[in-house]
C-alpha cells in the first residue's frame, strides 16, 4: 500500500449524533491520515457530539446524501487526498473492510465498493427487507447486461475513489439524492475505468438509517432512465450525465 499520507476518510453524518461516536470508534484510524466529517445540516446534536470526542466536521445546509457527499470529495480532494473512502456515519455498512479496499483499490483501480452480494444470500441473513433484497437483485442483472460487468452489487453505499478517478469523471454534475452513487458508477463504465469490488457486511437494524419505500420506487425509475440515457450516449447521442464527454 502507498502511504497513508495521501488517504482521506469522509465520514457521512445526517441526524445520527446517537451512532456517530459508535462508530468512529469502529474506524481503522491507522489507515488514514485524517478524518473528516461532512454533515448534512443535521437538526439533531450530530455535529456537537462529533465535536465533543474530537472530530473535525465541516456542516452545510441540507443537500441530500449525493449532495452531501460531493461536498465531502471536494473537501478531501481541496486537502491533497489521493484516495477518499467513503464512510456512513450510522455505522450500517462494516468499516473493518476499509484496509482490504485500500490495499486492492491500489492495483490500478480508479472506483472501489463495497458489496453485500458476493455471497448472494448474504444479505437475508444480515435481515436485509426482503422487498429491497428482490430489486437490488433484478436492477443489478439490468446493469451487468448493460454494462457487460462482473460486478455483483450496484446500490452500495461503500465506496473508495482515487484521486485520478474523480478528476476523469463529472462527479460534480451528478444528482444530490440517492442517484448519485449509481450515476458514478455509469460514468466509469462509459469513461472505461477500471472498477472493482470487495465484500461488506451491513446492519439493518431499525436505528440505522436507511431510503425509504416512496424514494426507492422513485430511485428505481430515475436508474432506468440513467440506463437509457448511457445506452443513446454509447450510440453517440449524448444525453445526461454524460453529455458532457
Amino acid at each position: 500500500m502507498k502511504s497513508k499520507k495521501n488517504i482521506v476518510g469522509v465520514i457521512l453524518t445526517y441526524n445520527c449524533g446517537h451512532l456517530v461516536e459508535k462508530l468512529y470508534r469502529r474506524v481503522p484510524k491507522s489507515s488514514f491520515s485524517r478524518i473528516i466529517f461532512v454533515d448534512d445540516g443535521s437538526t439533531d446534536d450530530t455535529v456537537q457530539r462529533v465535536k465533543r470526542f474530537g472530530g473535525e466536521i465541516f456542516t452545510h445546509k441540507h443537500l441530500g446524501y449525493g449532495g452531501n457527499m460531493k461536498y465531502g470529495l471536494r473537501k478531501a480532494l481541496s486537502l491533497g487526498a489521493e484516495y477518499i473512502v467513503e464512510i456512513h456515519g450510522d455505522g450500517q455498512y462494516d468499516p473493518s473492510v476499509i484496509p482490504d479496499g485500500l490495499r486492492e483499490i491500489q492495483k490500478g483501480y480508479g472506483l472501489l465498493l463495497g458489496s453485500r452480494f458476493v455471497d448472494r444470500l448474504q444479505p437475508l441473513r444480515d435481515k436485509m427487507p426482503l422487498e429491497r433484497y428482490v430489486a437490488n437483485i433484478l436492477l443489478s442483472l439490468l446493469y451487468k447486461m448493460i454494462l457487460r460487468s462482473t460486478l455483483t452489487e450496484f446500490h452500495t453505499g461503500f465506496h473508495i475513489y482515487s484521486k485520478e478517478f474523480l478528476e476523469t469523471v463529472g462527479f460534480r454534475n451528478t444528482s444530490d439524492g440517492h442517484l448519485y452513487s449509481l450515476q458514478i458508477i455509469f460514468q466509469a463504465y462509459f469513461r472505461n475505468i477500471r472498477v472493482c469490488e470487495i465484500p461488506i457486511r451491513c446492519d439493518y437494524h431499525a436505528e440505522h438509517t436507511s431510503i425509504s419505500i416512496k424514494k426507492s420506487v422513485a430511485y428505481s425509475l430515475q436508474s432506468v432512465r440513467l440506463v437509457a440515457e448511457y445506452i443513446a450516449s454509447k450510440l453517440g447521442y449524448k444525453t445526461g450525465i454524460f453529455a458532457a464527454y
